[in-house]
């Protein structure tokens, strides 16, 4: 009786501290509660809140918490979650409003069951509420394994796809964030994976500032609560331990305002991989004099000892650690449950029927239709007897999902859509044909020589490619070692060729990267590349299939036609990479997507002929007009390119794009605001940036290859 009288006591006496204490009045601004907060605090107490894993701080009342979560297309590691498209199928969209309207529901669904796991008193990793995405390195080589991850191969898409992700996972509370988002990998990392932990680049200045710090830039602007520090060195310095990269660039230049996190483990890398530092109170010094204020792993708690000889000073502590304070503080995680308006959000809208209609939604404009023979698409499923569906793919699970993902409980495989959108009278039969990646081993491809039409499922799967330790099937860390198909998928599909005779043979591929597929493209009638389409997947593919969709997905990387059309992985020198540099004919281009329908373009113009260098602005119209015979969608792109500079300048540059649904018959006017700064270079001599002047061309294009429309102006 005694025991539980002091229990009670304990408790009253807690919820009394809360009560008073300035820390927990929500009424009073977050920095003086934070003022509050650090001087309560013990030196080991501090060190504790910058570890990703903060224990509970029970004499003032904190809960533990634990800022790892994931987040990239769906609730991530979490149990039950929509799950949207792999992040470079989103891209695929070229659709800035599908990506904020996706990274709402799945803010929606963090928070939902964010509150669902407290009233377990669950703070478990993976039910919090910052949220490592988005990833928004540049896909600059398709052997990358993580390259999925990303926007792809360009800044601008790049930049442009993140903020509008970034916007709805933080809501538009004026006091609240819904979520917190982070940008990560801070800065030029995109592969190898086997030696991420310890690789230093070296870029050419005019790389480093024009193709991989943009998008970081755009998102800290857009108001990111987090950045992630990355695992290799730039110029020398670990990312997370770089003068350069997290005072001089981001809070000095940039003006960030959020909080920077270490990737996990890194701090590791200093003293056990880089040899940069010969301990962990070491690293934990030069970190913290970099600027990180959270440490995903444990050398953080080596701070008090860093403090206690001399090191650093507590003040710094401090001071990193109160970024950190502050987006807790935003989340609402030191106020009343019920004052924050997210805490409303409850289990019932977790994969609700809206969220899986977007799931579809998005599945079926991340499709990509690369070829479409004698328009043999879409087939009229009213008049077809018998189909056979084959292929490593077809019914797989690890295809609709890519990595960092969730698990619906509904996910719908290519072979299950198929069978889905067919009417009972439909013979559909399956055989898997082939393995992934095992030579000599095929299964009943004769099949393809008696059904009406043939659906091949093939490609790659998460166990072929993604991060190192997780990709089972790579030989490589994760990573490819040649850009195409494994041989047995190449052999399959003749085999299913011979087999079909001339009857339809359609081939869909699944993967997160650009996969070279000349040999399959050749043999195929049609080819549509589906991504890791999300668990919706099957019935957006089939939709394509059967004209239920009219697609209109675009490539956000290149499609080379060999390995050896790239530079070496491990050079991170743009020369001879992406649409913006490479000398050579792709076999898909950067933008590339057919449609069951035919578009056409007139009347480019733009408000005059000239501009200045201040803060001129280049506005564009043009007419685009559905002259085919069915409903679609267009992807208008505008490129811009300098043609009188004699200096390295990009093949052309992504200023613009548009998705537009247009009725057939129908026409639009699309516009375009260009700011001219955004057509600055970084002089390399100068150390700075500047805008060259000179004549430009406008490109109104619905690929990076196929210019439609084009014009002059001039810069003055």
């Amino acid at each position: 009786m005694r025991l539980f009288f002091l229990i009670i006591l304990s408790a009253f006496q807690l919820s009394n501290a809360q009560d008073t204490l300035p820390l927990f009045n929500p009424e009073l601004p977050v920095e003086l509660r934070i003022d509050d907060l650090i001087k309560r605090l013990t030196l080991k107490e501090k060190a504790s809140l910058m570890l990703h894993n903060n224990p509970a701080i029970e004499r003032l009342g904190i809960p533990e918490y634990n800022w790892w979560n994931e987040c990239l297309h769906g609730v991530g590691r979490a149990g039950k979650a929509t799950v949207f498209p792999q992040a470079t199928g989103l891209a695929a969209s070229f659709d800035e409003d599908l990506l904020f309207r996706v990274a709402t529901a799945i803010s929606d669904e963090a928070r939902a069951k964010h509150n669902e796991a407290l009233k377990k008193n669950s703070r478990l990793q993976y039910t919090g509420l910052s949220f490592w995405t988005p990833n928004v390195n540049i896909f600059r080589d398709p052997r990358w394994g993580r390259g999925q991850e990303t926007y792809g191969e360009d800044p601008y898409l790049t930049s442009s796809l993140g903020v509008a992700f970034v916007k709805g996972l933080q809501g538009n509370n004026p006091k609240y964030l819904k979520t917190a988002a982070c940008a990560k990998h801070f800065a030029v990392h995109s592969g190898p994976e086997e030696s991420r932990h310890h690789f230093n680049v070296l870029p050419e200045s005019r790389d480093f500032r024009e193709t991989y710090l943009p998008a970081f830039k755009s998102l800290s602007d857009a108001g990111v609560e987090a950045i992630m520090c990355a695992y290799n060195r730039v110029y020398d310095e670990p990312c997370c331990g770089s003068n350069l990269l997290l005072k001089k660039i981001l809070r000095d230049e940039w003006k960030f305002q959020g909080h920077i996190v270490s990737d996990c483990w890194a701090l590791d890398d200093f003293w056990l991989r880089h040899k940069v530092t010969e301990t962990q109170v070491e690293s934990a010094v030069l970190a913290a004099n970099a600027g990180v204020n959270l440490n995903c792993g444990y050398i953080y708690g080596y701070l008090p000892e860093a403090v206690e000889k001399g090191l650093i000073p507590e003040s710094l502590v401090d001071e990193n650690l109160r970024p950190v304070l502050r987006t807790r503080f935003k989340l609402g995680l030191f106020d009343p449950i019920g004052m924050n308006p997210y805490d409303t959000l409850s289990a019932g809208i977790v994969n609700c029927k809206k969220h899986k209609a977007l799931a579809l939604e998005s599945a079926c404009k991340s499709m990509v239709l690369l070829k479409n023979k004698n328009n043999i698409l879409p087939l009229d499923k009213s008049k077809i007897k018998s189909l056979f569906v084959s292929g490593p793919a077809a019914a797989n699970f690890e295809v609709l999902v890519g990595n960092y993902n969730g698990f619906s409980g509904e996910m719908v495989t290519v072979l299950e859509g198929i069978v889905n959108r067919c009417d009972a009278g439909t013979v559909v039969d399956y055989s898997m044909g082939c393995l992934f990646n095992t030579d000599s081993v095929f299964h009943g491809e004769w099949q393809a020589g008696y059904a009406e039409v043939t659906i091949a499922v093939i490609g790659l799967s998460r166990l072929l490619e993604g991060e190192n330790g997780d990709a089972m099937l790579s030989d490589h860390g994760g990573d490819r070692k040649e850009i195409g198909l494994p041989a047995n998928q190449i052999e399959f599909i003749r085999k299913m060729r011979k087999a079909a005779g001339e009857k339809p043979l359609i081939v869909v591929i699944t993967a997160g990267s650009a996969v070279s597929v000349p040999e399959i493209a050749e043999m195929a009638d049609a080819l549509i590349y589906a991504w890791y389409p999300g668990e919706q997947g099957g019935n957006a593919v089939a939709d394509v299939i059967f004209g239920n969709y009219n697609p209109a997905g675009r490539l956000p990387v290149t499609i080379y036609e060999k390995t050896t059309d790239l530079p070496a992985f491990d050079d991170y020198s743009m020369e001879n990479r992406t649409y913006r540099y490479f000398k050579g004919k792709p076999l898909y281009p950067f933008g590339f997507g057919l449609s069951y329908t035919k578009f056409d373009y007139s009347d480019l113009k733009t408000d005059k002929s000239s501009y200045n260098t201040k803060n001129d602005t280049i506005k564009i119209k043009v007419l685009v007009k559905n002259s085919g015979i069915t409903d679609g969608e267009e992807v208008i792109q505008l490129y811009i390119k300098n043609i009188t500079s004699k200096e390295k300048m990009p093949n052309k540059m992504l200023k613009g794009f548009k998705r537009l649904p247009i009725k057939t018959g129908k026409q639009d006017i699309i516009e375009f605001n260009v700011p001219v700064k955004s057509l600055e270079i970084w002089n390399e001599t100068k150390q700075q940036y500047e805008i060259l002047k000179g004549k430009y061309e406008l490109q109104a294009a619905s690929s990076s290859e196929d210019v439609k429309q084009k014009l002059i102006i001039e810069i003055k």
